[in-house]
């Protein structure tokens, strides 16, 4: 059993993250879910979820029941402004850290080492500790400042996974081009799932 951080930041494509969480969990693997404020705003805006921001506990079981999990036992809330929290430590067992969607400025600021919150400090944790990181960004075009933050990524160790999905296996739904992208994700952590028929199957 792997344990996992989750971060969602502002960018479009929140229900990636969301997905990768239920995904991750129903596989038998713990979570911690920590979403920056444009995060839990753009997951509002986009998916219709409101994530609690009083109570992890709560925040926990309201995620849990919004993604159909049969409980939150696997799953923890982590808040952005927490640095007390334990991912923020080098010291804290974490198999992985996934920004799931990444939005260009916190790719920027994770590859300036600025680690401002707790979700930029678990992301500079994961390349110190030389841990997967990887980072899903989801923008187009890129403009050179954006492939020049995404080279320093890559060059510091991170797994840059850009949410393209494909079309060779002829999706019907949106749905499956999400699912498409997430499976990309749990490959690169080496958790096996069935979300898409992969090449030549």
């Amino acid at each position: 059993m792997a344990r996992v951080t989750v971060v969602v930041t502002g960018a479009s494509g929140s229900v990636y993250g969301m997905r990768l969480t239920e995904q991750l969990i129903t596989a038998g693997h713990e979570v911690v879910f920590c979403a920056t404020q444009a995060g839990r705003e753009v997951t509002a805006f986009e998916l219709g979820f409101e994530l609690p921001t009083d109570d992890a506990t709560v925040a926990a079981a309201a995620l849990a029941e919004f993604l159909e999990l049969p409980g939150a036992d696997r799953l923890r809330v982590a808040y952005p402004d927490d640095l007390f929290d334990p991912i923020a430590s080098g010291s804290y067992p974490l198999d992985a850290v996934v920004v799931c969607p990444a939005s260009m400025g916190f790719c920027a600021s994770v590859a300036a080492g600025l680690a401002g919150d707790l979700p930029e400090r678990a992301a500079d944790v994961a390349l110190k500790e030389r841990r997967p990181l990887v980072m899903v960004p989801r923008e187009m075009p890129f403009s050179l400042v954006h492939l020049r933050n995404l080279t320093g990524l890559a060059e510091a160790g991170a797994i840059i996974a850009p949410a393209n999905p494909a079309f060779y296996n002829k999706p019907q739904s949106i749905d499956d081009l999400v699912s498409f992208v997430v499976g990309k994700v749990l490959d690169v952590l080496g958790v096996e799932h069935d979300l898409y028929a992969r090449w030549g199957q």
